[in-house]
């Protein structure tokens, strides 16, 4: 895909290959029928005004009705069955590049902003589309229709076929390629302009309560209004490239008319063209101009395209920090977690995070593992949970590297609360269903029952169909944790990973989340990564992770 994007883009596009086969020639055959339909009504006017029997113009006359009719039709079919094949191929495109995206976002892509992500994918994939519907359409339906022109007029009139072929090649050739010449440079700057924009927007709208708090917000904006004035100055040099595409066209147009018409004035005059036909090639010219005029907006759509699908290709080229195996085993019950030796790091050649851990974990034990920011405990929550693998030792789940299991099905005995568990903006229930479809109304009840928060649930007018806001913005802090513990207990996991699930809470509020969490996870195995040491007797045993190894409550490390 990095190499030859639009290759490979053609390629994804086979399936629905009949359907823009089908609207390309719709196309073809509305522009056919308007360059008739204007040759037809010239020779009609002409021969009209002669006075003949009206029998003698019945045929033209029915020509031009159905003619009329038939470039109505075929444009009307062209724009049904394209669009419908575009939304096809988009549908395609979106689950494809998101199925290649989604195993890089946990761990495989650590320096991209979920801002950036969301706008800069989703247009990319958005404009990717535009290659099949105005990038490749436009020129068959222009080469097409206008070899047919200057075929028929060249029949009628030699020199004046000559003149139509000369002012149609700059228009269908030179155009578009000043177009791509022009915008190629803004092309592969308004992806990223258009990125930083939104993504700035996006930082706007999250952070809104504490810019607004502390007085940031107008410096914000300020760096919106930035990004958006790149985009506007792009969108400028776009609009005087258009501007001058159509210009030039247009005189194109007026000069190849005026060939054609001087050119048929002396045959007529010679004896060697009918006059009647005059005014058919004089208005055949123009005709058939309008059919390279979409030309060089396909030029620039083309370059849209390749550069997002480059962007694309870049984007999903990097290596899943973890993959499937060919043959996985079958879904593990989760009776024991080991980890022996295991290290990893963020990049290769930079200090090891993670240096020789050594932990067991099984269900019903409760272990707290304790050390200061950046010293690789949320390294080692993704490891378990298969965001990434160990770049060296071995983790292994009922006796098997938790390499040798599908990843769905690690996560499905292991599970992950993290301290920016997300909640959706929908109700409770389906925030805690999320973990498990289809479950029963008793099921849910359970999970929140385990995660301390039933009580406060039952005393809310809708119960469990309260919804939470977006990101969880109705419920407070605790409550917020509690549903996404809920949620991993409904899940079924036997092991549990909270990662700092008390990061935003206040002491107290967080002591109690820590006593009820921990007494209503019997049965469970329970690995807590926290910043501070937990309640008394809530848990089996208390480890601190220092220069990227474990040891003990009440271990020093050799100096």
């Amino acid at each position: 895909m990095r190499g030859r994007p639009l290759v490979a883009l053609l390629a994804a596009a086979r399936p629905v290959a009949h359907r823009f086969a089908a609207s390309a020639l719709c196309g073809v055959l509305a522009a056919g029928s308007a360059i008739a339909l204007m040759g037809v009504s010239g020779y009609l006017i002409s021969r009209a005004a002669l006075r003949p029997e009206i029998v003698t113009l019945a045929v033209a006359i029915t020509a031009v009705r159905a003619l009329s009719l038939s470039r109505a039709v075929f444009r009307y079919a062209e724009r049904v069955v394209s669009h419908d094949a575009s939304l096809r191929l988009l549908r395609e495109l979106r689950v494809r590049w998101f199925r290649r995206l989604e195993p890089l976002v946990p761990a495989g892509l650590p320096d991209a902003r979920s801002g950036d992500l969301l706008s800069g994918f989703a247009a990319d994939v958005e404009a990717v589309q535009h290659l099949y519907l105005r990038g490749l359409a436009p020129p068959l339906v222009a080469l097409t229709a206008g070899a047919g022109t200057v075929a028929a007029v060249a029949w009628a009139l030699p020199a004046g076929g000559l003149w139509l072929a000369l002012g149609l090649l700059p228009a269908a050739l030179v155009l578009p390629a000043a177009t791509i010449a022009l915008t190629r440079a803004a092309a592969s700057r308004r992806a990223g302009a258009l990125a930083a924009r939104n993504a700035e927007t996006v930082e706007l709208l999250h952070g809104a309560p504490e810019l607004v708090a502390f007085g940031r917000a107008g410096d914000q904006l300020a760096r919106i209004a930035a990004a958006d004035a790149v985009l506007s100055r792009i969108a400028r040099r776009d609009a005087r490239t258009a501007g001058f595409t159509t210009a030039a066209t247009i005189l194109l147009t007026a000069g190849t008319t005026l060939a054609v018409l001087v050119c048929g004035v002396h045959a007529v005059h010679r004896g060697a063209l009918p006059g009647v036909l005059l005014a058919a090639l004089a208005l055949a010219a123009p005709a058939a101009f309008e059919a390279v005029r979409p030309l060089p907006e396909a030029a620039r759509d083309l370059l849209t395209a390749h550069g997002a699908a480059a962007r694309l290709g870049a984007l999903t080229a990097h290596a899943p920090p973890a993959a499937d195996p060919p043959r996985p085993l079958p879904a593990p019950r989760g009776d024991l977690l080991r980890l022996r030796g295991v290290r990893a790091r963020y990049a290769p050649g930079s200090p090891w995070v993670l240096d020789g851990v050594d932990l067991d974990l099984r269900p019903g034990r409760r272990v707290a593992l304790l050390g200061p920011s950046g010293s690789g405990k949320s390294t080692l929550a993704h490891l378990l949970v298969r965001f990434r693998d160990p770049d060296g030792g071995r983790i292994t789940l009922d006796g098997r590297d938790l390499r040798e299991y599908a990843q769905d099905d690690v996560r499905r005995a292991i599970c992950l609360v993290d301290q920016h568990a997300h909640l959706f903006a929908t109700t409770i229930r389906a925030n805690v269903a999320l973990a498990k479809p289809g479950a029963a109304e008793h099921e849910i009840v359970g999970a929140l029952r385990r995660a301390r928060a039933w009580d406060w649930i039952r005393t809310l007018p809708d119960g469990l169909d309260t919804h939470v806001g977006e990101h969880g913005a109705r419920v407070s802090g605790g409550q917020r944790q509690r549903i996404a513990l809920a949620r991993a207990f409904l899940s079924g996991a036997r092991i549990v990973v909270l990662d700092e699930p008390t990061a935003h809470l206040d002491p107290g509020t967080a002591r109690d989340l820590l006593r009820d969490v921990l007494d209503g996870a019997s049965g469970t195995g329970i690995l807590l990564i926290t910043h501070t040491p937990p309640p008394p007797g809530t848990v089996d045993q208390v480890l601190h992770l220092e220069a990227g190894r474990l040891r003990a409550a009440g271990e020093h490390r050799a100096s």
